[in-house]
């Protein structure tokens, strides 16, 4: 089972957060998304867990429950989306708008 953990500390590590999840059950791995520029943390992370049973266990009774110093929300993580690659960009060159006519 895939966990999203969010509101985390700026200083929580990947291993605390595996250490937490641990007390109910086996944790696959435990990431902390970081800043791609910083390297900071972004207050969010992903606990993986092997056993759906256990994963909901942790869920339950960990979210809304502080964890080093933050009150932490904890939920099944969702499928992420695909991103389109033609949207969203800001082009110079013309002021913004896309230049392809329909």
């Amino acid at each position: 089972m895939n966990i999203y953990v969010s509101h985390l500390s700026w200083n929580t590590q990947n291993d605390s957060l595996q250490n937490l999840f641990s007390q109910f059950g086996e944790v696959t791995s435990a990431n902390i998304i970081t800043d791609r520029e910083t390297g900071r943390s972004r207050g969010f992370g992903f606990v993986e867990m092997v056993n759906d049973n256990e994963g909901q266990e942790a869920i339950n009774s960990l979210n809304e429950t502080e964890f080093e110093g933050k009150v932490i929300n904890v939920s099944v993580a969702r499928q992420r989306e695909e991103r389109s690659s033609n949207g969203g960009g800001f082009n110079r060159n013309n002021n913004g708008y896309n230049s392809r006519r329909y």
